[in-house]
């Protein structure tokens, strides 16, 4: 790319320090602020690296005024944009592997500055540090994964999915304190295991901790099937396996945790379904594209004003869809929690959702059954596919009590 189209060399500098950065493999982040251009109502945009069908992407965030849009480049055509987008910023921020920059435009000159990188570094932890860390980074099948290198330091792109790994685990741990088992034997389900770094890191994490588990990740694509299933046999992980289908095509005979991270749709609904069905000790997942409310959803009057921006509609759908899938999880004996979670793969911000079987349940609860009629009655609701296949397997039990 030819770079002459700068109003100032400071800029040119910037730039050419972004295209460094990804040639080298240390970009992690760069915003750009204090939007000038024709764009009306942007305010910044924020750039870094994903991982899509292993494929280094780069996802690009631009924030408006009222909402916020996402779209995902290759390196060189996020390299495109950036240059364009460059001359029309007051204000850019960058992030490397081992410094940082910060360019800041005036009327009459530009100013770069340049600073070492203040965050600790995931390969340079401190002690103190490092013993936070539920993963050893020093792992070989982190290696295989792609997450380190072979001197077993964590590569700069994958940093920050690092964190995300050791997130998760420590998420995990904490409600696996809770659950009680007779034994040290654990059957996990993985729904959606694409590339397997959260299926390994379960499986050490509770190698190490003592347990003797049993680990299915299941996922649609052949080829991360394959390349998963190399690599546990690879590591000797023999009670690791993985499975090429998904929550409709795979079914499991027992389960003590059940696991969905990003199953679109009511995708999540058949996953939490068979977990409840299999009476799992704990269920997590995150659910995404939630669609299957949004053409029912009618706005009580006194939401009109509220409701009549899409934007707002689709929030409403997608809070109303995870709050039945609490309620009902409730209703059924889990203990449920909903909250926030660190971005996992392509996306800034993540549900999870979390329920621990309660060890004195006996029937559902009818109160909480009452509170989610309400609310479908509220939104003019007629079916959600989690209440409806709970509903599907009461009458399959209760026709199993007829012919017996």
């Amino acid at each position: 790319m030819v770079v002459q189209d700068f109003a100032s060399e400071q800029e040119k500098q910037f730039f050419y320090q972004v295209k460094a950065l990804f040639d080298q493999n240390a970009f992690e982040r760069l915003v750009l602020s204090k939007y000038q251009g024709a764009e009306a109502h942007l305010e910044k945009m924020s750039f870094r690296t994903i991982e899509i069908q292993q494929q280094v992407m780069v996802s690009a965030v631009y924030r408006y005024q009222t909402q916020d849009v996402t779209k995902n480049y290759t390196v060189d055509e996020a390299l495109s944009q950036i240059y364009t987008e460059l001359q029309y910023v007051k204000q850019a921020n960058l992030w490397g592997a081992e410094a940082e920059w910060q360019l800041k435009k005036a009327k009459k000159k530009a100013i770069l500055t340049q600073s070492k990188q203040q965050q600790v570094r995931v390969s340079n932890a401190s002690h103190d540090r490092e013993k936070h860390r539920y993963i050893e980074q020093n792992q070989a099948y982190l290696t295989d994964l792609g997450i380190t290198d072979q001197q077993r330091k964590v590569i700069p792109s994958m940093a920050r999915k690092w964190k995300q790994i050791n997130k998760f685990i420590e998420t995990f741990s904490s409600a696996l304190d809770q659950i009680k088992m007779k034994d040290k034997q654990l059957h996990v389900v993985d729904f959606g295991s694409g590339k397997g770094y959260l299926t390994f890191a379960m499986y050490d994490y509770l190698s190490q901790k003592g347990w003797s588990p049993h680990i299915t990740g299941v996922e649609l694509r052949d080829n991360l099937v394959d390349f998963c299933q190399k690599v546990a046999d690879k590591n000797a992980f023999s009670a690791l396996d993985f499975f090429q289908g998904d929550v409709r095509s795979y079914s499991p005979e027992h389960l003590d945790v059940m696991i969905a991270l990003h199953a679109c749709d009511i995708a999540t609904d058949f996953a939490i379904h068979c977990g409840i069905r299999l009476n799992a000790s704990m269920i997590m997942c995150a659910p995404c594209c939630h669609k299957e409310l949004r053409p029912q959803l009618q706005s009580p009057e006194v939401l009109q004003p509220m409701l009549q921006y899409g934007i707002h509609q689709g929030q409403q759908a997608e809070m109303l869809t995870d709050t039945i899938r609490a309620l009902l999880l409730n209703a059924y004996g889990y203990e449920t929690k909903v909250f926030e979670f660190v971005a996992l793969e392509h996306t800034s911000k993540n549900k999870m959702i979390l329920a621990v079987k309660k060890q004195d349940f006996v029937e559902p609860d009818q109160k909480v059954i009452q509170q989610i009629q309400k609310l479908k009655e509220m939104y003019g609701i007629k079916n959600h596919s989690l209440e409806r296949l709970l509903a599907d397997e009461t009458v399959d039990q209760q026709r199993e009590g007829c012919r017996c």
